[in-house]
């Protein structure tokens, strides 16, 4: 937009100073043309006047040599006797100044410059004063003229594109703020406010954006305000479901009702913690996987060793920062870690390997349990809630979860998470 209001600003003013420029370029070539010309005319009169009163005096050459010497115009006088009196061209042969001996009084301006021809008639017959300039004293100044008006037209456009430059960042700078602010929402920065400034419509499109923004918040306020009030309403239900698998005088059928109950809640918990966690301010967090994966592994080592599990954990040196936030990622693992503990038998194996890959970073956990029971799945979707929220989570950050067979022989769950630039 900046750069287009210039060019708007530029193009107007040019066509506003060329329309002034060139009939002001052709003034100022006339004024100069008149100018000589009056001089030439001017002259010729006064040596008019000195033939005419000096006659055939012999002191006429030198007053008119002396008029000729002063250089500009060229002043010549031929008398009625056929002598050339001043300097200039052959005035005998000259075919204007024969026109003028007819007693013609003329003007004439051409491509060689100009002439003013005066007949003086006397008792002796008729003399011719002739008065010229040569083209380059007709023009004189007007190239210098027409410099000035040149140079002052460029200082005027490039003053006008100053102006517009100004002016159009003072409209555009507003915007590309507003944008930045609509881009740090889409985002996920819930926190960013456009500044409201600039044009009036710039000001009412800032203040629609973070009505929009607040708006957006609220929603978002009561969303996990409702989840949370579901979760905490199953809770109710589990918790007499798992009084009656207490009560069920079968033991083993209680025990596998019991794990049923138990997983279940550990679900509806990971649903409750998730519904009041506040709404962040920044969506668009960022974490080093590295580090937070290497502290959830030293959380869940103690658990593995109780149960004498062997724990493989694989972690990459350095940084690998993913765009999720640190919490976010803290319970995505826990999930994953939770499963293996969840649905394999105590003393078997697991192994947690983080590793960039292209332009990403992958998340392994497998197991050495029993495994899938229908095989490796692409997409997650039957395969426990726990895992579709990882899996939610995972693809709100631009990433992706797989759950296959692992080397072990066991189940292998695959977390891809792109990595956060600089």
């Amino acid at each position: 937009m900046q750069r287009r209001i210039s060019w708007l600003v530029v193009a107007a003013t040019s066509t506003i100073v060329i329309a002034f420029v060139v009939p002001l370029c052709l003034l100022v070539r006339t004024l100069a043309e008149d100018r000589a010309m009056a001089a030439a005319d001017q002259e010729a009169r006064n040596v008019a006047i000195l033939v005419s009163g000096l006659g055939d005096d012999p002191q006429l050459a030198d007053l008119v040599a002396d008029i000729d010497s002063r250089g500009i115009p060229t002043t010549g006088v031929l008398t009625s006797d056929g002598r050339q009196l001043g300097g200039g061209d052959d005035l005998a042969d000259d075919p204007e100044v024969l026109r003028a001996r007819e007693g013609e009084a003329f003007t004439v301006v051409d491509d060689e410059g100009g002439r003013v021809l005066l007949p003086v008639i006397l008792d002796t017959g008729t003399q011719v004063v002739r008065s010229s300039v040569t083209e380059a004293d007709l023009h004189r100044g007007v190239a210098g003229a027409w410099a000035g008006i040149i140079g002052v037209c460029a200082l005027l456009l490039a003053a006008a594109a100053w102006v517009a430059w100004r002016s159009g960042r003072r409209i555009s700078e507003p915007l590309r703020e507003v944008a930045a602010t609509a881009h740090r929402l889409s985002d996920g920065d819930l926190a960013a406010r456009a500044e409201v400034g600039g044009t009036d419509e710039t000001q009412e499109l800032a203040r629609a954006l973070n009505g929009l923004a607040e708006r957006t918040v609220e929603l978002l306020a009561v969303e996990r305000a409702a989840v949370a009030d579901l979760s905490h309403r199953l809770r109710t239900p589990v918790t007499a479901l798992r009084l009656d698998a207490e009560a069920v005088s079968d033991a083993e059928v209680a025990q596998r009702l019991q794990a049923h109950i138990a997983v279940l809640q550990r679900t509806i918990d990971a649903i409750v913690r998730e519904a009041r966690r506040p709404v962040r301010t920044d969506l668009a967090a960022r974490c080093d996987a590295v580090a937070t994966v290497r502290a959830r592994m030293e959380f869940w080592r103690p658990l593995a060793e109780d149960q004498a599990r062997a724990m493989t954990v694989s972690l990459p040196d350095g940084d690998l920062p993913v765009p999720l936030a640190d919490e976010d990622l803290r319970d995505l693992v826990d999930v994953l870690l939770d499963n293996v503990f969840a649905h394999t038998p105590e003393g078997s194996a697991m192994r947690i390997d983080l590793r960039a890959e292209g332009d990403g970073v992958v998340l392994t956990v497998a197991d050495a349990g029993p495994g899938l029971a229908d095989g490796p799945v692409e997409r997650v979707g039957s395969t426990g809630l726990g895992l579709d929220i990882a899996a939610r989570t995972a693809g709100g950050a631009g990433g992706g979860l797989t759950v296959g067979a692992s080397a072990e022989g066991g189940a292998q769950v695959e977390v891809r998470l792109p990595l956060v630039a600089g």
